[in-house]
């Protein structure tokens, strides 16, 4: 049975790599601002058509790893709350955030969108599949 520290480390793993990415929209933000390549309006209601590519993806990124991952947080709290946790589950949550990293790094590097479609799914189904284990656990 993995503890709880075990259980817990993908999740703080995929928290510490959100923290990081925000820094890089920081980052790239600042230096397009410094360029003259955006102003403070282009921020007013999300991003406005002007903003770069290379300026909007960090943040779309950063955005990306603020949706389903709350289900994956959700997740990793309920398995360590309930004493549920199983090799099979910290087996999963470790496959979802390695996928979660890899679809980063193609989203902040080369961008290819099938590419990224491709690790994208596949952490849903991982994170499906966690799901269903954790229910099956808990009400089956």
């Amino acid at each position: 049975m993995p503890t709880t520290a075990a259980m817990l480390t993908p999740a703080f793993v995929l928290a510490f790599w959100t923290f990081l990415v925000l820094i890089r929209v920081a980052v790239v933000r600042i230096g397009a601002a410094q360029c003259g390549e955006i102003v403070p309006d282009d921020f007013c209601h999300g991003e406005s058509e002007r903003v770069p590519r290379h300026v909007s993806i960090p943040n779309r990124n950063y955005m990306n790893l603020l949706e389903l991952p709350v289900l994956f947080y959700m997740v990793s709290l309920t398995v360590v709350v309930t004493r549920i946790a199983s090799p099979a589950m910290l087996g999963l949550a470790w496959a979802y955030v390695v996928l979660r990293l890899v679809h980063s790094l193609v989203h902040l590097t080369y961008n290819n969108v099938l590419h990224r479609l491709a690790v994208f799914a596949a952490s849903n189904v991982v994170l499906l599949v966690l799901w269903l284990l954790a229910a099956l656990a808990l009400l089956g």
